[in-house]
Parts: structure tokens; sequence; C-alpha cells
């Protein structure tokens, strides 16, 4: 099969399209860098669109810090993102394992059952679901939230996990099993690791996820010290209010958005290569 070969302009034109696309993503955060460096007298002079006086005020990430808690919704948000993802790979990995490997009754209806969960839209599960945590008394607690998530994520990573353990093949169960490998002893130190480019990927998606997550943390969490950064901004931002500081508020979106962009940009192609490799096998 003849391929067609895409001429010079036509590349040069792709290039410029890719071009100004970068630069229309990066915008947002370039200009929230310069106008987290401002005061408010910048900004209310009309000089908002221009680039920040000197000295940059770089006191206004402290201020935030401190002034408006923003340490402690740090701290909030790595918790139940942490707790998150080790509970979504432990039920992910042993259910993916079990329905992959192993033929039962009603095994196939049963994926597809957890594979609906994804055409759920989240508002119709709101009320009741808040009703029902209310009922467990794991509103406004990181074990109820981390639980939350972790059911959200479910569906997700058992489709992408059941690629990995359906190609491997039984030859490797039988060896280990030969060699004296209990079930448990196959799963965590035979299957476990050849499926860790799954792992790895699913556990970046939820990462990416669980950080920037606004509308359950705002409605199971009323304890204002338990926020996380997304409800910590919005907080912070009805705090001000007729006194906004914009200087201080680009300064919080700074501090919530960063971690999660560099974490991504350096595991971008782990996303990539595991969804493509789990979707093939």
């Amino acid at each position: 099969m003849k391929h067609k070969v895409i001429s010079p302009p036509v590349r040069w034109v792709f290039r410029f399209l890719l071009l100004l696309w970068t630069f229309f993503a990066i915008y947002p955060l370039i200009f929230s860098v310069f106008q987290s460096l401002k005061d408010n007298e910048q900004f209310f002079t009309g000089k908002s669109w221009e680039l920040p006086d000197l000295p940059l005020l770089w006191s206004n990430f402290s201020y935030t810090w401190e002034k408006y808690h923003f340490g402690s919704y740090f701290i909030n948000t790595t918790i139940i993102t942490a707790g998150s993802i080790v509970l979504t790979l432990i039920l992910t990995s042993t259910t993916a394992y079990i329905l992959a490997r192993f033929s039962f009754r009603g095994s196939g209806f049963l994926y597809y059952i957890y594979l609906a969960g994804m055409t759920i839209p989240s508002m119709m599960i709101v009320v009741p679901m808040f009703f029902l945590f209310n009922d467990l008394h794991l509103n406004n607690s990181y074990s109820g939230l981390i639980l939350l998530y972790s059911i959200t994520a479910f569906p997700l990573g058992l489709l992408v996990l059941m690629g990995f353990f359906k190609s491997l093949p039984r030859e490797l169960e039988e060896s280990a099993v030969i060699d004296g490998a209990s079930l448990y002893g196959v799963f965590f130190k035979v299957m476990l690791p050849l499926a860790m480019p799954g792992l790895v990927t699913i556990s970046i998606i939820n990462l990416l996820n669980f950080w920037n997550e606004y509308q359950y943390a705002l409605i199971l969490m009323n304890d204002a010290l338990k926020y996380t950064l997304p409800v910590g901004l919005a907080f912070m931002q009805g705090e001000m209010q007729y006194r906004i500081e914009f200087g201080p508020l680009f300064a919080g979106l700074l501090i919530s958005t960063i971690p999660v962009l560099i974490i991504y940009i350096i595991f971008q192609n782990r996303i990539n290569d595991g969804i493509v490799a789990g979707a093939v096998k």
C-alpha cells in the first residue's frame, strides 16, 4: 500500500496550526503567572493586561498559603488523592483479574454492569449519594470522599486492566502454581507486576481527576479545615466578598494547578502508551 506524501506547504500549514493551538493552550497559564505577581493597584489602574511592575510580588503566594489556609487545603487534597488512588488500584486490579482469568456464571453480565457505571451522569447520583453517606456517617470525612472517588473511578480502571490481564499467557500462572505459589502469590508476584503499565496509567488519570474534583468535595465537606484545593479556591473568592484581591486569587489558582500540571507533563507518554496498549491487548 502506498502512503501519500504530504507536500511541504501543507506540512507548514499544519505546523503553524499546531503552534497556534499551543499558544492558546499555554497563554492562560502564563497570564495567570503574571497576574499573581501584581497588587490590586495595578488591576484598578488599567494594567491588568500588562506585565507586572517591579518588584514582583512573590509574597502573594505566601500570603495565600497562610491567610487563606491553602497549606491545609493542599494537605487535604494530597491525602484524599493518594488514598483514593490506592483504594482504586486495589479494587480494580483484583476485580479485573478475577473477571479476566476465571470463568463463572454471570461473569460477563457482571462486567457489563460495572462498565454501565460510566454511562451514569454524576448529577443523577448527587442527591441519593448525599443521603446515603449521611446515613453512613461518612460526610465531612476523608474516608467518605476517598470511597466515593474510588467508586466513580472503578469502571475506567476495570476497562483498562481487563485488557492487560486477558493478554497474559496462562502458562505463567501454571508455572507459578507448579513452583508452589498460592493464588495470592500468583496474583501479587506474577500477574500484578506484568500489569504495571496499566496500573500506572489509571493512577495518573485518576490523580488528575481526583486533584481537580470539585462537585463531590463541595457536597460532602462542610468543615472549612477539610476543604480540598478546588473548594478552597471557591471559598477564598467568596470570603473576599467586595474586596477581591486579584493577585492572591491567581496565586491560589496556580498553587492548585502547577503540581498536577508538572505530573501530567512528566507522565503524559505513559498515559497514552498505557491506554493504547490496554486497548490493543
